[in-house]
């Protein structure tokens, strides 16, 4: 299921086509959406589910796990999409000799003092890269918990609370096996989306190459601009929050969760995570289009990406080639709209 054409994110040419007063006015969330497409597009080229998703989930206060072969602009993107926003960026190279303490920071001794000290790890920043998260071993992946799941971090029996916004992207490669460790489950539960990035085709491959040989002495990220500030990507996402959903519409993301659950096919059902996940990116996909309540067809276009690597294909259907996304899509189909 592709996700809805949020391209036209201009509030005076979608509030001409509104049939309804809003309770809430997004028309500033609307613009600022469409100034930060705008500046990542002067660098990436196609990519458009994978630019509309970021979106989503920075609305959303999610992570996101991107997944896709070398190349195909996962790692510039993360940057480019850090530097359209007033905010602190680290970047963290996975490898298997990499340990927690590289990632969260460690205590060291004062000689002045005599005291020790905690020094911060990359992870203390507001919005943070992780290339190749699949290289670090467990133990290393397992140090991405807490600060996931509750924006801090427990060193020495000390928690130190992160600066908002926080935001996790990663990336692994689908191909290489080698030196690679697979992300628990209890890892992939913790990001909002997870999102595969496709090959470009012809026209937009050509176009890539015409970009990078007019580059000359430019850097890709000079070209982009600050257009928005961490605060009021903060004030955004209360925002998001007020969205209204009507009570059936929530029974129906109950439904589709619960049903993953009981589907002969999966070998793993979506936890209670994934369907608050459901509600928050859905609210942030009507709030993007301009509308103030949720409809089912953006928790239609919130499912995929939230429970396509939250549920494991059984043994069997994985062999016959099913996978985890057509099985999905066959339980939307199944599970009743609400009308």
């Amino acid at each position: 299921m592709e996700t809805p054409n949020i391209e036209n994110t201009n509030p005076e040419e979608n509030n001409a086509d509104l049939a309804f007063t809003n309770r809430i006015d997004l028309s500033e969330l609307q613009e600022n959406v469409h100034q930060i497409k705008t500046q990542l597009k002067k660098v990436i080229v196609g990519q458009k589910n994978m630019l509309d998703l970021l979106l989503v989930a920075l609305l959303s206060d999610g992570h996101v796990l991107i997944e896709g072969v070398p190349g195909v602009a996962k790692t510039i993107t993360a940057k480019l999409l850090s530097k359209t926003i007033a905010i602190d960026f680290s970047r963290i190279q996975f490898t298997p000799d990499l340990m927690p303490s590289d990632i969260l920071g460690t205590s060291v001794y004062n000689q002045k003092n005599t005291e020790f000290e905690f020094k911060k790890g990359p992870i203390f920043s507001n919005m943070i890269l992780i290339d190749e998260i699949n290289r670090a071993p467990a133990k290393t992946q397992a140090a991405l918990f807490e600060v996931m799941e509750e924006q801090q971090v427990t060193i020495d029996g000390t928690t130190y609370k992160m600066d908002l916004p926080f935001m996790v992207l990663a990336t692994q490669n689908p191909i290489e096996q080698e030196g690679t460790y697979r992300l628990p489950e209890a890892q992939l539960d913790r990001f909002l989306f997870k999102i595969n990035v496709e090959y470009p085709n012809a026209a937009e491959e050509f176009e890539i190459i015409l970009r990078e040989q007019a580059l000359k002495e430019v850097t890709k990220t000079s070209k982009i601009e600050t257009v928005i500030s961490g605060a009021k990507i903060l004030e955004f996402r209360n925002l998001v929050t007020q969205v209204t959903i009507e009570e059936n519409l929530i029974k129906y993301i109950t439904n589709i969760v619960v049903n993953t659950r009981s589907n002969s096919f999966l070998y793993l059902g979506a936890s209670p995570r994934a369907s608050i996940a459901i509600l928050a990116a859905s609210k942030a996909f009507a709030a993007i289009a301009g509308r103030d309540f949720v409809t089912p067809e953006d928790i239609k276009n919130a499912t995929i990406p939230v429970l396509e690597h939250r549920v494991i294909v059984t043994p069997e259907r994985e062999m016959e080639g099913v996978t985890s996304k057509q099985i999905i899509n066959q339980i939307i189909e199944a599970v009743e709209i609400p009308r």
